[in-house]
């Protein structure tokens, strides 16, 4: 078995991997709303994420208060794009969902999963979002869970805004068989 130097364009043209390929951050959004049913969409696409022993560790807060996501946007540094965008979407883990002992932390993948579903099915449906980190930073946390008023039980582990882009989007291409090994290193 040998990994191609360039991948097979036929390959790279299949629907799925087009959007996984295609896909990029961002973060200028138009006026345009997002209609309940793409809305509905995305959600059930963050929820076929795959989880650990299935606990399906999350629940998700959908912001459409343009109050609301101005907030967000002024508390949180790296969110700024979040008072333009029509809806933000913050994935949270349920802590009562959580495995014990050495799987205790595998809700931060499972979180993982679901945010990357959100950014994939967005941009099938011609949508543009980012991934804004909040988990594990306490001082972006704590301001979400202020705003948003969150129950204990939840943390907020990253937030998505999501809107029609405003531009163009230019895809980086993050191809590197150097990266690839083989049996052993």
């Amino acid at each position: 078995m040998k990994i191609l130097d360039t991948p097979d364009p036929a390959l790279t043209r299949l629907p799925a991997i087009n959007n996984i390929l295609s896909r990029s951050s961002i973060r200028s959004y138009t006026s345009e709303p997002i209609t309940d049913a793409q809305l509905t969409a995305i959600v059930h696409a963050a929820m076929s994420a795959p989880s650990g022993v299935n606990r399906q560790p999350w629940e998700f807060v959908v912001v459409d208060d343009h109050d609301l996501l101005k907030q967000l946007a002024q508390a949180l540094p790296y969110a700024k794009m979040t008072d333009r965008a029509p809806v933000a979407i913050i994935p949270c883990g349920n802590r009562e969902r959580f495995l014990d002992g050495v799987d205790c932390t595998l809700w931060e993948q499972d979180l993982s999963a679901v945010s990357e579903n959100i950014l994939l099915s967005a941009h099938a449906l011609g949508l543009g979002a980012v991934w804004t980190c909040l988990y594990p930073h306490e001082e972006r946390l704590d301001p979400v869970r202020h705003i948003l008023n969150l129950p204990d039980r939840l943390i907020p582990f990253s937030l998505i805004p999501i809107g029609h882009p405003a531009a163009p989007a230019h895809p980086i291409d993050k191809w590197h068989p150097d990266l690839i090994h083989f049996n052993r290193m």
